[in-house]
């Protein structure tokens, strides 16, 4: 089974990486963007055909590695 988790900084956390990457889009005359916000993706290949358990087993993966819940959000889609 093929997973994508996509964790993001939670709303309110300042993002200085997303404001650097925000002012060289600028500095390349690509001036119609705004609100950048930088995150990470994590595509992987669980074993097994039991959605609810790879869900269960990715979410733990997130909370004690892939993503810093202070922080951080993230989502889990399964294909």
């Amino acid at each position: 089974m093929k997973a994508r988790i996509v964790v993001t900084l939670k709303t309110g956390v300042l993002d200085p990486q997303g404001k650097a990457i925000e002012a060289a889009l600028k500095s390349l005359s690509i001036d119609d963007v705004s609100g950048v916000r930088q995150g990470k993706v994590f595509d992987l290949e669980i074993a097994g055909e039991n959605r609810e358990q790879a869900e269960a087993t990715l979410k733990a993966a997130c909370d004690k590695l892939l993503a810093n819940t202070v922080v951080e959000n993230y989502t889990i889609e399964i294909a």
